[in-house]
């Protein structure tokens, strides 16, 4: 039976355990993208998870959603994001950048243009958003043209290649939580009656574009994919036959050998069972709320092949050793998980006499 300890190879990397870190939003960076000053400590810090794929990362300034979210599409990114993969590497790990185009989840107050959203149809969702001035309601996005759409593919394709210039071990595709990708599978966020819209192959069609267009870019190997069939988040409303989408989604998404799929679940256990079918290679499992004593149960059952934390691992930066070990784990801080500096980022604390090995 494998373990939540088993090691396991994963495109080129190899790695130690079965854990990985989750991307977890966290407003640090600079106005214009660049990653923060503690954003090379806060991730090697914590190294010794593996695979640390993190937050989300704006592939164009229409890509932003949130304030003070990094980007990869600038050479001042592109610097940034080395120190960080510098830093991570030093102590063992690796990193994969997710890719995360917001689409109408977003803000023109969040932005340094000021521009309305772009999406797939101009449907505003019924969800609010955080800005410099608190949580404010989504307004009304733009629809995107076809040609802006072919920008947009091209768009992730050069955020791929930058990641790599950045020294990034890979991309996450991010298409899942509501976000553009997500907005052209989900019939309440995509009304088009053009090749991109109706029929279960048109609404998928932008998702494979990008998949095929990164994978094309960088190598199928640093290449994943983060879904999250069900999910609500952003006003998602998917219908009674998302399940038909996703088994139709993944089955295409299986022939361009991505590196690996990371599915946020949110309890379907017989499209989860589909999913573990239908793709053939690495399957990455984030269960919603899962208790901690459980973190290895799918690993175990052959559901999944690596069980990425979150809030753990944010409050938590020697997660693996106190796990091992059954040490307790600390609280993480809500009022700290946005914006701000070191407190609540770098300053959780580690065990004490305790080495902190890397992986």
């Amino acid at each position: 039976m494998t373990t939540l300890w088993d090691s396991i190879r994963i495109g080129r990397m190899n790695l130690p355990h079965r854990l990985a870190m989750s991307p977890l939003t966290r407003s640090r960076a600079l106005p214009d993208g660049t990653p923060g000053e503690f954003a090379a400590e806060y991730y090697s810090q914590r190294a010794s998870l593996g695979l640390l794929i993190s937050e989300g990362t704006q592939p164009s300034e229409d890509g932003q959603g949130f304030p003070n979210s990094p980007g990869i599409h600038t050479d001042a990114h592109v610097a940034g994001w080395r120190e960080i993969t510098d830093a991570v590497h030093a102590k063992g790990g690796y990193l994969f950048i997710q890719i995360m185009h917001a689409g109408r989840m977003s803000h023109p107050d969040n932005t340094l243009h000021g521009r309305q959203g772009v999406a797939p149809s101009a449907i505003a969702p019924d969800a609010q958003i955080h800005t410099p001035t608190g949580a404010r309601q989504v307004p009304q996005p733009r629809a995107l043209s076809l040609d802006e759409i072919k920008s947009t593919v091209e768009d992730f394709r050069l955020a791929a290649a930058r990641a790599i210039a950045a020294g990034a071990d890979g991309v996450e595709i991010h298409a899942a939580n509501g976000y553009l990708i997500q907005q052209f599978l989900s019939p309440n966020a995509n009304t088009r009656t053009d090749s991109y819209g109706g029929s279960i192959a048109n609404r998928i069609r932008f998702a494979l574009e990008v998949a095929t267009a990164v994978a094309n870019e960088i190598g199928a190997d640093r290449t994943g994919i983060r879904l999250s069939p069900g999910s609500h988040l952003g006003g998602i409303e998917e219908g009674a036959n998302y399940s038909e989408l996703y088994r139709a989604l993944v089955s295409e998404l299986a022939q361009l050998h991505l590196t690996y799929l990371h599915i946020a679940h949110n309890g379907d256990e017989s499209l989860l069972k589909d999913i573990r079918s239908l793709w053939p290679g690495v399957l990455l499992v984030n269960r919603v709320n899962r208790p901690l004593e459980l973190i290895g149960q799918d690993i175990e059952a052959g559901l999944a092949d690596v069980s990425p934390v979150g809030r753990w691992a944010l409050a938590n930066p020697d997660f693996v050793l106190r796990l091992r070990s059954g040490h307790a784990l600390n609280e993480p801080d809500p009022q700290t998980f946005y914006g701000g500096g070191a407190h609540g980022y770098t300053d959780y604390p580690h065990l004490e006499g305790i080495v902190q090995t890397s992986v």
